[in-house]
């Protein structure tokens, strides 16, 4: 196999050069474009690094939160949580399931927006 950058590695490069070379050259709207696709970067990093780690666990919650089974897909247990949430077979008293929605959409906010003021709050 070649000896390559990974996805990571290329996302940081890119991210260096956006954020040492080319944004103290610019102003105006190109500085202000350079801060968005720099925010975006970070936010791909963030993904790569966490969302694995993030999946797996949504899923563990899923398969307890369902009595489902290994061979169910992510998607298709998510939908049957939300069709048991809609017919309500789950609700707010289910043990386990606010628990479960909390750490799920933390994982996905820690990812998306991990400076968001409620953040910190929601964890303690």
């Amino acid at each position: 196999m070649h000896d390559q950058p990974s996805v990571s590695e290329l996302v940081v490069a890119v991210k260096s050069f956006i954020d040492e070379t080319a944004s103290p050259q610019l102003s105006g709207h190109a500085a202000f474009h350079a801060r968005v696709a720099s925010n975006a970067l970070a936010t791909v990093l963030r993904d790569l690094e966490q969302r694995p780690a993030a999946e797996a666990e949504e899923r563990k919650g899923l398969i307890a939160l369902l009595n489902g089974t290994e061979d169910q897909s992510t998607s298709d247990l998510n939908r049957l949580l939300s069709e048991r949430i809609q017919t309500g077979d789950l609700t707010v008293k289910t043990p386990g399931l606010l628990s479960h929605l909390k750490t799920t959409v933390m994982a996905q906010v820690e990812i998306d927006q991990p400076r968001y003021s409620g953040l910190k709050t929601a964890k303690s």
